[in-house]
């Protein structure tokens, strides 16, 4: 909240003194989590830090309120903005290529959809070639029944007749395999880059760190409090300002290359699942097929009953499996937000920081004009007298002239 301005006709001496109070920091983040998520070697750590000093012994004879000093000053606003748009444009490639295969790729979407399609066209099709014995319905039900009657041949021709949809179903989950092989090496090649883009955010980062901590170092050793605040508000600043976002954007790139990874490790699932899919459901079903007609030609009835029923819910049972492992790794990355709150608070309270510091400056300028004021008003008082005086002195010698 910005400070109330004293109101109008109050002598500054009784003047209530202005308090500025700061808001709340931000909660500490640990090393792990913002500084220190990129490792530097301690050769660099040293050369930052001598850099720093360096640059801060420069500005030792500069006044903070010369053009010099303000160019110098924007050096430090312009520290890693390579990297950080480096970083904007590796997300940018990201974002182009997920619409690309949403919308302008392939038909029926991203690979993991059309894996996902696959899978279920293959399930249906295994339920429809189930070899249980379940009551036969309609024409082929009353031909059953007929001597001469048998189901199991019929069950084997439909197996026969659906060979060709088979194998278009493995051709299609081998060619999802294939794409998102082709998907993890882009994401590697992506994830390469990002982590060379946060080592150079990470150097930069130590480097504002060294000279926050140089800044701070020369501001206690000024004697002059004026200097001091003009180091602050002039230098400082820009320099935690410019840390700030440093380690901001370092978060984002760290989040963006553990997402990358979580995609890459639920690609590797998708592909081992479907591998499964295209040979141990496959080979049950054959090995079902074949196992109803041996005990068809062996126990007619009973032990073909007995068998299919086994082989059935070990059918089920390891569909259910899959479906089930499958589902909550994709509801996983589904739940996982784009964006954190934490981030969003950060951003909005450095608005609100910046808003409070105008008002601030803003209020702390009403008393400087005010003071101003008062000291003119003084200076023209005690000149309207003098003139009061020099124009009675010359009344008279121009009343005798004239």
């Amino acid at each position: 909240m910005a400070p109330t301005p004293p109101e109008h006709g109050t002598p500054p001496e009784h003047d209530t003194p202005l308090v500025l109070t700061p808001p709340a920091p931000v909660p500490p983040i640990r090393a792990a989590q913002a500084s220190g998520l990129v490792p530097l070697d301690e050769s660099v750590r040293t050369e930052t830090a001598r850099r720093a000093a360096e640059y801060i012994g420069s500005l030792e004879g500069l006044d903070p309120r010369s053009p010099e000093f303000a160019g110098r000053v924007g050096e430090i606003t312009a520290l890693g903005a390579g990297e950080m748009r480096s970083a904007a444009q590796q997300t940018n490639r990201m974002l182009d290529r997920t619409v690309r295969s949403l919308g302008g790729g392939a038909p029926g979407g991203d690979p993991r959809t059309r894996v996902g399609a696959s899978l279920v066209e293959l399930r249906r099709t295994v339920e429809d070639l189930d070899p249980r014995d379940t009551p036969a319905k309609g024409f082929k039900g009353l031909l059953a029944k007929l001597p001469g009657g048998n189901r199991l041949r019929d069950h084997v021709a439909a197996y026969a007749s659906s060979r060709a949809t088979l194998h278009r179903i493995v051709d299609a989950l081998r060619g999802g395999q294939d794409e998102l092989r082709r998907d993890n090496a882009a994401l590697e090649t992506e994830r390469t880059r990002l982590w060379e883009t946060m080592t150079g955010l990470q150097e930069y980062a130590v480097l504002t760190e060294a000279l926050d901590a140089a800044v701070e170092e020369r501001i206690d050793r000024t004697p002059d409090p004026a200097r001091a605040d003009a180091l602050r508000a002039d230098l400082l600043f820009p320099v935690r300002q410019k840390h700030q976002d440093l380690l901001t954007q370092l978060a984002v790139c760290a989040q963006g290359y553990l997402a990358m990874d979580v995609v890459r490790r639920n690609n590797d699932e998708l592909i081992k699942g479907v591998e499964r899919a295209a040979t141990t459901t496959l080979s049950a079903l054959r090995i079902a097929v074949m196992l109803a007609s041996a005990l068809e030609n062996q126990r007619k009835v009973t032990e073909q009953v007995n068998a299919l029923r086994s082989t059935t819910e070990d059918l089920v049972r390891g569909n259910a499996e899959m479906l089930a492992t499958q589902a909550g790794e994709i509801q996983r990355i589904a739940a996982d937000p784009a964006v954190g709150a934490e981030t969003l608070r950060t951003a909005f309270q450095q608005i609100h920081r910046t808003l409070d510091a105008i008002d601030a400056y803003k209020a702390r300028a009403t008393e400087t004009m005010a003071a101003t004021v008062g000291s003119l008003t003084a200076e023209l008082q005690e000149a309207s007298a003098h003139l009061e005086r020099s124009r009675r002195a010359n009344a008279p010698e121009g009343g005798a002239s004239s």
